[in-house]
């Protein structure tokens, strides 16, 4: 089975997403590493992020890992922001609600959860780190 997993680059406030994320989803991280980490015969190009995440990774489900790592001096040339959004499905209106709110907190509602015209319950926030959220059941 082929899987398609978000990875999300931050500018220095990766560990702080992602804790709020993990508090969010109610999951545990399956891998945390820093900059630090990188064998030394590697590191030239991580030298002044130690403590920044590397590479992070956090189970939403059995299918998606949300994945993220802080955007540092060496990827700022070939790695660059781009618009998008990740949509969550869910499977009651009552989690869709709780996914909403814990997100939007100290964000932005842009779109509060509704019936749609085409017969989605949606909403549509940016969490307090300026990620996108689609929440629809």
């Amino acid at each position: 089975m082929t899987t398609l997993n978000p990875y999300i680059y931050f500018n220095g406030n990766c560990e702080a997403a992602f804790n709020f994320y993990k508090s969010v989803f109610k999951k545990e991280f399956t891998y945390v590493g820093r900059y630090k980490d990188v064998p030394k015969k590697d590191r030239h190009i991580f030298q002044e992020a130690d403590e920044k995440i590397m590479h992070v990774a956090l189970p939403i489900s059995t299918e998606t890992i949300l994945m993220g790592a802080d955007n540092i001096v060496a990827y700022k040339e070939t790695m660059r922001y781009s618009s998008f959004s990740l949509i969550l499905h869910t499977d009651s209106k009552e989690e869709a609600d709780r996914l909403f709110t814990e997100l939007s907190e100290r964000g932005q509602v842009k779109v509060p959860m509704n019936t749609t015209f085409w017969n989605s319950y949606y909403g549509l926030c940016i969490d307090k780190f300026g990620i996108s959220w689609k929440i629809t059941m």
